[in-house]
């Protein structure tokens, strides 16, 4: 009975969930199976020299409980390095939203303007 359960436990830590494919999904992806939010987390100054198209600017320090965004969407955070999206990314999953980080926005490959 023991080397049945040792051999059932050692199967399940060797194989896992080894029927799924562990497929990375990129954020374009994403985009195009359900409504989403670019948010743009730098200052309004940095925003204004360029930005994501259709991106809203929303300071990362001025994201908290009290922002009202619609939870049924993705949400997509940048910042110019990646540092305050990160924060950012960070407090909206504290706060149940599903977010994705972007990281630094000259590595974005999406329209800009």
């Amino acid at each position: 009975m023991k080397k049945i359960l040792l051999v059932l436990i050692a199967s399940f830590f060797l194989f896992g969930c080894g029927t799924k494919e562990n497929k990375e999904i990129s954020y374009k992806e994403i985009m195009q199976e359900k409504e989403y939010i670019i948010i743009d987390v730098r200052t309004k100054e940095e925003y204004e020299s360029g930005h994501v198209k259709g991106a809203i600017n929303i300071p990362y320090n001025e994201i908290n409980a009290t922002t009202n965004i619609d939870k049924n969407k993705n949400i997509f955070v940048y910042c110019k390095s990646g540092n305050r999206s990160k924060s950012a990314y960070n407090t909206l999953k504290n706060l149940g939203y599903s977010v994705y980080d972007l990281g630094a926005y000259q590595s974005i490959d999406l329209e800009k303007e």
